[in-house]
């Protein structure tokens, strides 16, 4: 009866978390700024937050400073991923930029391999094919019924979040070998992200330090939900979970951002997009299945 009455936090946790994350490219897009300007302030508003919630729990983080300076450090790559993010959401929309990012997960299993010498499984070589060509048609090959202002520069963008999504979940995994409480390491990095984009802000061009309204209501929205509250519930739920739920989980936000996508922007990828975005979903679904049963995951879904 015991084990009957906690089973049910972590999948309520896992389920709403998922849920929230999946409108992060959605209140983006509602926000209506510069992707400098969103990438920003949805790191400058939630690390506030981030700090109360370390503070009354900071006894309990047993972090090196090194391991803190290397959260910090992580935060670089997470604000990049930010910023690129956002771009590929300008180009291709917020359904496919979020898929696109999401193949992060077949990212860091290539840069565990590379950097770390963990090799990589027969299913993550299969994956790896199949996500290039899933991600090629999601570009839509030039074609003229693609959906996205420029799809082939979104792709790209989306391709390099991904890639500074995976160094981000690397780098913040190795610094937390301590297992503290989730907020500290996420209080870290996502200072060193809020950093990172303000420096880089003006190289990219669009950074507007002054709030507006409604514009920076959203953006709030984005800060206090995905970022602290959607990432917080999905650290605490997936190492609780059997490797089935934790695989479907992960697949469950670009999914969902997917359908957002069409329903409150109209959003509609051509038929070699949608088939594309099936290719990347199967790839991303066997390597995150295959992960999830091997180890524990212990970083939340991307973006």
């Amino acid at each position: 009866m015991g084990r009957l009455s906690i089973t049910p936090m972590p999948l309520i946790a896992a389920l709403g978390g998922a849920m929230i994350i999946s409108f992060s490219a959605i209140l983006f897009a509602a926000a209506d700024v510069a992707p400098a300007t969103g990438a920003f302030f949805r790191a400058a508003y939630a690390v506030p937050v981030l700090w109360a919630i370390w503070w009354r729990t900071r006894s309990q983080d047993t972090r090196s400073r090194r391991a803190r300076w290397l959260a910090r450090a992580s935060g670089v790559m997470l604000g990049a991923d930010f910023i690129t993010w956002h771009l590929s959401i300008d180009h291709i929309g917020a359904g496919l930029a979020t898929l696109l990012a999401n193949s992060q997960v077949v990212i860091v299993a290539v840069l565990a391999w590379l950097i770390f010498g963990e090799k990589p499984s027969r299913i993550v070589m299969v994956a790896i094919p199949l996500l290039l060509v899933g991600v090629a048609l999601v570009s839509g090959l030039g074609r003229a019924d693609s959906y996205g202002e420029n799809p082939v520069l979104g792709t790209v963008f989306g391709l390099i979040a991904a890639l500074m999504y995976a160094g981000y979940l690397l780098a913040l995994r190795r610094s937390n070998k301590a297992h503290a409480p989730a907020a500290g390491s996420l209080m870290d990095a996502t200072a060193g992200a809020a950093l990172t984009c303000l420096v880089a802000g003006p190289l990219v061009g669009g950074l507007e330090l002054v709030p507006s309204w409604p514009e920076h209501g959203w953006l709030l929205l984005l800060a206090l939900g995905p970022q602290v509250l959607g990432w917080l519930a999905i650290g605490y739920a997936l190492p609780r979970l059997p490797a089935a739920e934790t695989s479907t989980f992960i697949l469950l936000q670009p999914v969902l951002t997917m359908v957002w996508g069409a329903l409150i922007f109209a959003e509609r990828p051509s038929a070699l997009q949608l088939a594309g975005a099936v290719l990347v979903l199967i790839g991303v679904g066997s390597v995150a299945t295959f992960s999830a049963r091997r180890r524990p995951v212990e970083e939340p879904a991307a973006v």
